[in-house]
């Protein structure tokens, strides 16, 4: 249950935030599963009155129901005017266009429709979305993914977008795309956390009860041969490092507890998480920091001590190069939204 604040419980002097708007593009075989995770997610953030921060609709290009892929009908709440007014635009897959997936053009009311949306409007898409975004032109240039499966075909249609099939999702600005079903999740969760933090995100997801977040840049589950089960994991030393971050640990280290050698530790761990030790600690470790930050009063230095960076310069560093911003900028903005109780 939402935990919503009567009425007349509220300051009636506070100003009542407008809610992100956001239009869901229901398109003809769309899959109800990927339709619904952006009610689902956005539909559980929540400012600390209670009330909702983003208002999701759902609407076609036409206004007209829909089939899905399901074999029952979607009936929108909207048409394309839902398009124009959004702050953000989000595109599930469709498993009735087939033309798309061999470059072929949208329908001439989807085409209309995305005409509509307003410079600057955030845009999105789920899985094979990436096709529709693609085919209107607005991934041209630019970094992307899709469902694994599919990145070939993709490839081929649409020489133009620069397609990375080896992750979960792909946050380029105003331009994000997700791999194939629950990647979905993961990537409205990290709008969540670009939006509003961390705190407002991992509550979320345990609304949803998912797990709150899984690094972007962590492999899609690709068709690929399963290690042979004598061969050791790398899990419990993550996990351990998970307990560590705050020490200087080295690739060494992480080797040594693995009880592997360097090269093996570094191969097995690639095959596992999709990126490299180093990288991975480094996402831990800025995770770390901006939980704190959001979250505690510490200052920049113990909040870089903690998380493991060593000095407040080397964690200013890491967070311009992940994020564009400073530590006490990142705190600035997510300590006054309302969403957490401390400041910075």
């Amino acid at each position: 249950m939402w935990c919503a604040v009567a009425e007349d419980e509220r300051d009636p002097a506070e100003p009542v935030p407008r809610r992100h708007r956001i239009a869901v593009l229901a398109l003809p075989g769309v899959p109800p599963f990927e339709l619904g995770i952006p009610s689902r997610v956005f539909g559980s953030v929540q400012d600390a009155g209670g009330r909702p921060l983003y208002a999701v609709t759902v609407c076609t290009a036409d206004g007209a129901p829909v089939l899905s892929d399901a074999g029952f009908t979607v009936q929108p709440a909207a048409g394309p005017e839902a398009l124009a007014a959004a702050d953000t635009v989000i595109v599930p897959p469709t498993h009735a266009m087939p033309e798309l997936g061999r470059g072929g053009p949208l329908p001439p009311e989807v085409t209309a429709a995305i005409a509509g949306i307003r410079p600057g409007t955030r845009l999105v898409s789920i899985c094979t979305g990436s096709y529709v975004l693609a085919a209107a032109g607005l991934l041209d240039g630019r970094p992307a993914t899709t469902h694994w499966n599919l990145a070939p075909e993709f490839r081929r249609a649409y020489p133009r977008v620069k397609v990375d099939e080896d992750v979960l999702f792909v946050d380029d600005g105003d331009v994000l795309t997700s791999a194939g079903v629950a990647a979905g999740v993961d990537l409205c969760l990290h709008m969540i956390r670009r939006d509003h933090g961390a705190a407002a995100a991992n509550r979320a997801a345990r609304m949803c009860v998912v797990p709150p977040w899984r690094d972007g840049g962590q492999a899609q589950y690709i068709d690929r041969p399963v290690p042979v089960p004598t061969v050791a994991s790398t899990t419990a030393t993550r996990a351990w490092a998970l307990e560590h971050l705050g020490e200087p640990l080295s690739l060494a280290q992480l080797a040594e507890h693995a009880r592997m050698s360097l090269r093996s530790f570094s191969r097995r761990f690639r095959d596992e998480v999709g990126t490299t030790p180093v990288q991975w600690l480094t996402a831990q470790r800025l995770e770390l920091a901006k939980q704190l930050l959001e979250t505690t009063d510490l200052s920049i230095d113990l909040v870089a001590h903690r998380a493991g960076f060593g000095s407040a310069n080397s964690l200013r560093a890491h967070m311009r190069t992940a994020f564009g911003v400073s530590p006490a900028a990142y705190r600035r903005t997510f300590s006054a939204n309302g969403l957490v109780g401390s400041r910075g």
